[in-house]
């Protein structure tokens, strides 16, 4: 086990500037944010939506575990090491130690660094100053967890609009994380029907997810993956991320590669990594590849083709799709073609 590294604290903040001349603002040399998740959760103010009982909680205590010992995140992602509060209002002190004790059973690591609070006043009654005061205490701090943001955003301005109550919330939580330049991370419900736009299942008004720096909302998913982690914000860039929940172990894993390969039958997934690796081969050369039937893989390219997820040229010879984008899975890498169980040549055909 590598040995821990060393905290990393906040510097002192001068008087934040909000006026420049053109020339001015570009002759400042600006620091770089500073990330707790590098690519995914960034300094300022981090919503973080799923449906109930998906696994948000785990994912949130996995999160603030890991950083707080420098421990790699969801299973591949390097950290700095530092203070973490998990407010976890609506659980226990039994509840979470219950779920620690299944984590560290695993493997995982006693955190030094996580503060976990079951119980806060709603930011109007109090629940400000319980942050501030930790921030204060904690100036290497790392990440700020408030799950869930219900439970402590406070009442809402008399005679004010949905949207613009959910504004002020939002603001509420953003001001703090500015000032101390820590990243907080909210944890929040969605809505019951769906939407195209992964923004738009947020609960709530866009009032919300306008205040926020970024949106993260955890869908369950099909194929290989137990979800999928869309990711959007001022700071990161968009892109979506299969994600692996080890029941056991109480841990969420980011799988390698694009998340389209994970949502897809396992046949369909093989052909897309292996036309990707060598564009241009014909149905039976796949096939031959793969150690898969034939007639499937004949079917299944041509199944692929009319969906758009492959392109199929005059020759018969099959392509990565002409407006594949790959770019969006951050530093994830293409996953290996080996297996340690045979494929699936089942899909329905």
């Amino acid at each position: 086990m590598t040995a821990a590294r060393p905290l990393t604290p906040v510097p002192d903040q001068p008087q934040r500037r909000t006026r420049w001349t053109d020339a001015e603002l570009m002759a400042v040399d600006f620091p770089e944010p500073r990330w707790a998740v590098p690519g995914l959760l960034c300094e300022g103010l981090n919503l973080l939506a799923g449906a109930p009982k998906l696994g948000k909680s785990w994912l949130s205590l996995g999160l603030g575990a890991d950083i707080a010992n420098g421990d790699p995140v969801l299973g591949s992602i390097e950290v700095e090491r530092g203070p973490v509060l998990y407010c976890a209002l609506e659980d226990t002190g039994r509840r979470l130690q219950r779920r620690r004790r299944q984590m560290l059973a695993a493997g995982g690591r006693a955190a030094s660094h996580l503060t976990l609070e079951t119980a806060c006043p709603t930011m109007t009654a109090g629940g400000e100053a319980l942050l501030i005061d930790w921030l204060e205490d904690n100036p290497h701090a790392r990440l700020v967890i408030i799950d869930t943001f219900e439970k402590m955003r406070g009442s809402d301005p008399a005679a004010a609009s949905a949207y613009a109550a959910d504004y002020t919330a939002a603001v509420r939580f953003k001001r703090l994380a500015d000032h101390y330049n820590v990243p907080f991370l909210l944890i929040h419900h969605v809505r019951k029907q769906g939407a195209e736009d992964f923004q738009s299942l947020v609960s709530g008004t866009n009032g919300l997810t306008g205040a926020v720096d970024a949106v993260l909302v955890l869908e369950r998913a099909r194929g290989q993956a137990d979800g999928v982690l869309h990711v959007t914000g001022r700071d990161v860039e968009e892109a979506d991320y299969a994600m692996s929940f080890d029941a056991h172990a109480g841990a969420w894993t980011k799988l390698d590669g694009p998340a389209s390969d994970h949502l897809m039958h396992d046949t369909r997934a093989l052909i897309t990594r292996f036309v990707r690796d060598y564009p241009g081969q014909k149905p039976a050369a796949i096939a031959e590849a793969l150690q898969l039937n034939a007639g499937t893989v004949r079917q299944t390219c041509r199944r692929m083709a009319d969906a758009g997820q492959l392109h199929v040229n005059a020759q018969g010879t099959y392509h990565p799709p002409q407006n594949s984008d790959t770019a969006n899975t951050g530093q994830l890498s293409h996953l290996s073609l080996s297996h340690s169980t045979p494929p699936d040549q089942h899909e329905n055909l």
